[in-house]
């Protein structure tokens, strides 16, 4: 598979909108296809913002790396530049809707002819870290890995670890003031203490260090360090 740094672009990768079915309804999202024709499947987790540019990029990326990236649309086209909108958005996400689309997102990729291995990861970002984990012990039959980078912890999205098979790779910011390092190891020794693997890995910086669109917030070393390490993780637990 092809290799790729943090913040670089994704070369002639372009996705596209698609709808998949969602357990009898329909789900919207962005499908991005490897330039080599095939590879294993992710499903991309939107942030509390939505279904933003940033994420398309994102899995764009991941095409570019060798995997077929899909990213549900939770909002059903909503979407926000604004923390306040975001954050009513977010306690607002319709969970019933979502945990259809995350199931009809990782059939829709299982049954995809350029998903080879028919295996998927789910890779979420924020509000979207914590709906992997939520993915996996919701749909752990279909779920094969997950990654949770600095996911949040929303009362409304049950995580029961006890249903959790896939490995976990997990990266945190210890000046992270959403998700304080203290409890972010406590969901990684939750996760070991139930018979489960977890990687966590902390970066020398805040939350959402990992996002580019954002000056603010982005921090370039950690983000290369994480991205390196997460297609590492997904090459080798997708294989």
């Amino acid at each position: 598979m092809p290799g790729d740094t943090a913040g670089h672009p994704a070369g002639d990768v372009a996705g596209a909108m698609i709808a998949f079915p969602a357990n009898g309804g329909t789900a919207q999202g962005y499908l991005a296809l490897p330039p080599g024709g095939t590879g294993p499947g992710v499903l991309v987790l939107q942030e509390w913002w939505g279904l933003v540019d940033h994420i398309k990029r994102l899995a764009d990326r991941l095409a570019a790396a060798g995997f077929v990236a899909l990213a549900p649309d939770l909002y059903r086209g909503e979407a926000t530049t604004s923390p306040d909108e975001a954050q009513r958005l977010m306690m607002a996400l319709d969970l019933p809707f979502a945990a259809q689309a995350l199931r009809g997102g990782a059939d829709y990729l299982r049954g995809h002819a350029a998903v080879r291995p028919r295996k998927v990861a789910t890779l979420g970002f924020c509000m979207g870290g914590q709906l992997a984990l939520y993915a996996a012990t919701a749909h752990p039959d279909v779920i094969d890995a997950v990654v949770d980078f600095y996911g949040v912890f929303n009362p409304q999205v049950p995580v029961t670890l006890a249903t959790l098979r896939a490995p976990v790779l997990a990266h945190f910011g210890l000046h992270d003031r959403s998700i304080p390092p203290e409890r972010a190891r406590g969901l990684a020794n939750a996760i070991v203490a139930q018979g489960g693997t977890c990687a966590a890995h902390f970066y020398d910086a805040g939350h959402a260090f990992f996002n580019d669109s954002r000056p603010a917030v982005y921090h370039a070393e950690a983000a290369q360090l994480a991205w390196t390490r997460t297609l590492a993780f997904l090459r080798e637990r997708l294989a």
